[in-house]
């Protein structure tokens, strides 16, 4: 009988010790109250200044427009610029805050 061979399984990457350690420096991520809170101090002053800026341009649009149009602005810079930095600045906060214990 022919015996065909089976190729060995591939072996599993370990993680090395010091990735291990890293991983465990790192805080918790944070509570779903503590991410709408954060999320809630970006949009709000967005909003306010928007609603500020876009109030002689838009004063005779209907409101759902006037909405939509606030939102396509707002919205974007909230996700891709004001939100990243807020929860980098609540992440060096909180390893400062686990590192002081």
């Amino acid at each position: 009988m022919d015996t065909v061979s089976q190729p060995a399984a591939p072996a599993i990457a370990q993680p090395a010790a010091s990735a291990l350690s890293e991983r465990a420096a790192l805080p918790a991520p944070p509570s779903i109250h503590v991410r709408a809170a954060i999320t809630w101090l970006a949009i709000f002053p967005l909003v306010a200044i928007g609603m500020i800026a876009s109030a002689p341009l838009t004063e005779n649009w209907h409101p759902v427009f006037r909405a939509m149009g606030l939102t396509m602005v707002v919205v974007p810079t909230a996700v891709y610029l004001v939100l990243p930095r807020l929860f980098a600045i609540y992440g060096f906060l909180a390893v400062r805050r686990s590192t002081r214990r």
